[in-house]
C-alpha cells in the first residue's frame, strides 16, 4: 500500500474514521438540498467544514475513548482446547 510507518497508525485510523464520518454526516445533513437541485455543492462544503473539525477532536479524543472502552470491559477466560475434548 501507501507505506506509511505503524508508528503513525493512530493518526491514519483518525483520518480515515474522520472522513468517513464526515461524509455520511455530511450527506445526510445536505439530503434537503436535493430539491434544490445543488446536493453535490452543498454536500461537498459540508464534508470539508465536518472533517476540517472533527480530524483534530478525533486524534486527541480516540486514546481517552480507547481507554474508557478497555475500563468498561473485560477480558474473557480463556477456554482450553482440552475443555473441548
Amino acid at each position: 500500500m501507501l507505506g506509511i510507518p505503524r508508528r503513525y497508525t493512530h493518526f491514519v485510523f483518525g483520518v480515515i474514521q474522520s472522513g468517513l464520518t464526515s461524509l455520511i454526516a455530511a450527506g445526510i445533513a445536505s439530503f434537503p438540498a436535493l430539491a434544490a437541485g445543488n446536493f453535490l455543492q452543498n454536500w461537498l462544503l459540508s464534508f470539508l467544514v465536518a472533517w476540517v473539525t472533527m480530524l483534530p477532536v478525533v486524534l486527541l479524543a480516540a486514546p481517552a475513548i480507547r481507554s474508557l472502552a478497555v475500563a468498561l470491559t473485560r477480558d474473557e477466560p480463556q477456554v482450553s482446547a482440552a475443555a473441548d475434548e
